[in-house]
């Protein structure tokens, strides 16, 4: 990072020009943009749409996973509606939503999920497809409901999957709210990275871009690790 920093000093020094900020310019900017409320405003916009279309993404694509993953028929009549989707532009996504259901919140944060769910879900089937037979014999040994099996038998199994699709997923998801907000939101950071873009303000553009990747990266280390390390415990004591 001090070497991306040194780099990134020498660059825009050299360069003399708006489109290459230095750090010092994008910090001063950061300080005007936090200082009028607007950065904090329009990066808990952008959190909140992440948030939502994470967690719908995951329960729709983590439960068709496991379906999938466990019934071959199904898994053969569906996966090429999973492969359709895979390869669906995620910018066409966006505009039929627009289009369809109007500019507004349920459409954004819909066609965010919907670029994810299928990512979920072929994660989560190469899991499911690789859960041990013994212990769903063992479940039926002693007549575990199907609650019970899915929390003590399924889920311990496939969390490795649902971490891959975890950190895969916040990354893919940002940046595409990013785009959604930037086509047809009145707020958030991708908002604004396209009003500072028609004004060719680099420095504020940059701003937003670092301060959010910042965030991203503190929900990565104080969230998602460790709750991925609380949810492998089991096999750490096993071990």
């Amino acid at each position: 990072m001090a070497a991306l920093l040194l780099l990134w000093t020498v660059s825009a020094w050299l360069a003399q020009s708006r489109a290459l900020p230095s750090p010092v310019a994008v910090a001063a900017a950061i300080g005007v943009e936090f200082n009028s409320g607007e950065l904090v405003r329009h990066t808990v916009a952008t959190l909140g749409r992440v948030f939502a279309a994470f967690v719908v993404a995951m329960a729709i694509g983590g439960a068709i996973g496991i379906v999938l993953g466990r019934n071959g028929g199904l898994n053969k009549l569906f996966d090429p509606w999973v492969i359709l989707f895979l390869n669906l532009p995620a910018l066409v996504i966006i505009v039929l939503s627009y289009i369809w259901f109007g500019l507004n919140e349920a459409a954004a944060i819909g066609a965010v999920a919907l670029n994810k769910i299928p990512n979920v879900v072929v994660t989560i089937r190469e899991g499911a497809k690789s859960l041990e037979p013994e212990f769903a014999e063992m479940a039926r040994v002693f007549n575990f409901s199907r609650w019970k099996a899915l929390r003590h038998i399924v889920l311990p199994q496939l969390q490795p999957y649902f971490a891959a699709a975890t950190r895969s997923g916040v990354a893919l998801i940002w940046k595409v709210v990013l785009v959604i907000e930037l086509l047809g939101r009145s707020n958030g950071v991708g908002f604004q990275i396209h009003l500072h873009f028609q004004l060719f303000d680099v420095a504020t553009i940059l701003a937003y871009t670092l301060v959010f990747v910042a965030v991203m990266l503190v929900v990565e280390y104080l969230v998602l690790q460790p709750l991925e390390n609380h949810a492998r415990r089991w096999r750490v004591s096993n071990a």
